[in-house]
């Protein structure tokens, strides 16, 4: 069987990223292995088995170029929960910038937020 294991998220700095994801969000730090100059940084909400994110620094200008609009300007990360109002009331409290209030639509109730590096993720209770 085979899954989608991790998706690359390129971020202008590991430690601000694993400060954000780990520090606000809450996330684990799953590993943080240098190598050659860079780090192999895995992070998942708690709990989370199978995808992970990889925190992948950028080195070259093209690479500094898409953080934060990797995905076009659209949404391009879903964190799933199971407790809408727990959990945005918590990344509100921590920080986190949502963009909308949240809204009910026919998949779930759902409000997009920002990482600080601009990536637009939604927050997703699915229906």
């Amino acid at each position: 069987m085979a899954f989608i294991s991790a998706v690359a998220l390129v971020v202008p700095d590991y430690d601000a990223a694993i400060a954000f994801y780990v520090g606000t969000l809450g996330f684990d730090l799953i590993c943080d292995i240098p190598q050659d100059g860079k780090r192999w940084v895995l992070v998942a909400p708690p709990g989370a088995t199978e995808c992970r994110l990889l925190l992948a620094r950028a080195v070259t200008g093209d690479q500094r170029a898409t953080i934060g609009n990797q995905t076009g300007g659209r949404v391009g990360f879903f964190l799933t929960t199971d407790d809408f109002a727990r959990d945005h009331a918590a990344m509100l409290a921590a920080g986190v910038t949502f963009e909308e209030p949240p809204r009910v639509e026919p998949y779930g109730i759902v409000a997009v937020w920002r990482d600080p590096f601009g990536n637009r993720w939604d927050l997703l209770q699915p229906a």
